[in-house]
């Protein structure tokens, strides 16, 4: 994914498409998977439900 997909643009206000890394801090996104997001830095993982 290009960094441009990271991110929706509403108006005037900048969105995040994807949640941060709670480890790795801002900058640092979370990758979808079908049951998990992870992240590439840290290798933290999070089980959706």
């Amino acid at each position: 994914m290009a960094v441009k997909d990271y991110y929706k643009v509403s108006g005037d206000k900048l969105e995040r498409t994807h949640q941060t890394c709670p480890r790795c801090g801002e900058g640092v996104f979370l990758a979808e998977h079908k049951d998990r997001r992870t992240c590439g830095k840290c290798g933290y993982t999070e089980f959706k439900k």
